[in-house]
């Protein structure tokens, strides 16, 4: 790997990411299992991430927009990665809806503080042309989290069967030492404009009145996208009314951050030499497959074959996303470009749990695993005939 296009910034952040995911995937596999088990429901829990996932949408936009306005980055990503460590951790305090509700939404809020200012900072390490693969190695190395967090989680209730709640605990120690990372990287010399206008929490949405019109193609596309991208706990619900084993589950998530980790720099890479919307398309096409399938699936083995290419779809989805919005972005706005997209993706995020999580009471779960797979292809479709540079 080229040193020049991986800066040592680049790097850190990595191992930022890696350890936070570490923290966050110990426990998100378990999260449908805890979650049923004190009381709630398939549809409370598309509820629950709905509303979590809101709380980061609209938090990403303004924070994003926050960020590039002051010159600063590293404050918010700091902050951001703090609130969320220390929030997930005290889930299990107490089992009442509202305090799973608030901390929940404390942790996304945390994510929503740091991501645009955090993809500015790797969007101001390297050039457009490697753009794809500088985030494309940031998501490897958070999946690797992804994968060690599970792994992790795993052993322990081998040993300790059902003892979710000192898991949520121990996730506290891998969160505080991604924090203290961040520490490690300095500030960059500001190389953009410093504006001290200020706005209301919602001032970030009229970037996209001000953005270009290439922009606001590709973003449309995407969300689009993703109000049909339900949360990936009802993928898990469905491995759990198989009747697989919660080890057997989490060995199939663990599996699945293996394939992610493995493949989001090589689609990085890949998005740098044959275009952004190209790869994205065949991402879409990768969703398809896994969600048509996810509504037949019979047995253990075709659950790991459908994880496999939904391994596949996530190492393309986020970092060529992310990667193809701050390459069409102007520089000085990046913060601000990704947030507003991570903000819409959000809200969007939103409504496709809280419908897939209705639609999986009232129709059951193999209409709601059609609807998304039909939905990601007709963006498929969308994005064939949409005349964009890439």
């Amino acid at each position: 790997m080229n040193s020049k296009i991986f800066t040592r910034t680049v790097w850190m952040l990595g191992f930022v990411s890696l350890f936070a995911d570490v923290a966050s995937e110990m426990l998100y596999p378990v999260m449908p299992i805890y979650l049923k088990s004190i009381g709630f429901t398939a549809l409370w829990i598309g509820v629950l991430e709905g509303i979590a996932e809101a709380v980061v949408g609209l938090s990403k936009g303004y924070f994003g927009k926050l960020s590039d306005q002051r010159g600063v980055r590293m404050p918010f990503v700091r902050m951001g990665y703090l609130i969320s460590g220390v929030a997930k951790s005290v889930i299990p305090l107490f089992s009442s809806p509202a305090w799973v509700l608030l901390a929940r939404s404390s942790d996304r809020l945390g994510k929503g503080i740091r991501t645009g200012a955090r993809d500015a900072v790797l969007s101001d390490e390297c050039s457009k042309e490697n753009k794809g693969k500088v985030f494309g190695l940031h998501r490897s190395m958070d999946t690797i989290g992804a994968a060690l967090g599970p792994l992790a989680a795993l052993i322990y209730l081998y040993f300790y069967p059902e003892d979710y709640r000192t898991l949520f605990f121990l996730a506290f120690i891998p969160a505080m030492f991604s924090v203290m990372l961040t520490f490690l990287i300095k500030e960059k010399n500001k190389p953009i404009e410093i504006r001290n206008k200020k706005g209301n929490f919602f001032s970030y949405l009229s970037y996209w009145t001000k953005s270009s019109a290439q922009y606001r193609k590709v973003v449309a596309g995407l969300l689009l996208f993703a109000v049909f991208n339900s949360s990936d706990i009802f993928l898990l619900l469905m491995a759990k009314q198989m009747g697989i084993a919660d080890l057997h589950i989490i060995m199939v998530y663990i599996f699945y951050n293996l394939i992610y980790a493995l493949f989001a720099f090589p689609f990085g890479h890949l998005a740098d030499r044959i275009g952004m919307k190209r790869t994205f398309m065949l991402g879409l096409l990768l969703f398809f497959i896994t969600y048509a399938g996810m509504a037949f699936v019979q047995n253990i083995f075709m659950l790991f074959a459908l994880f496999f290419i939904y391994g596949l779809f996530s190492a393309v989805n986020e970092g060529v996303s992310k990667a193809w919005i701050s390459k069409i972005a102007l520089r000085g706005e990046t913060a601000t470009a990704i947030g507003f997209f991570a903000s819409g993706s959000s809200i969007a995020t939103m409504i496709a749990s809280s419908a897939a999580g209705l639609i999986w009471v009232t129709a059951g779960s193999q209409v709601t695993f059609l609807i998304s797979g039909m939905g990601a292809f007709a963006v498929l479709i969308y994005f064939l005939f949409l005349k964009s540079g890439n």
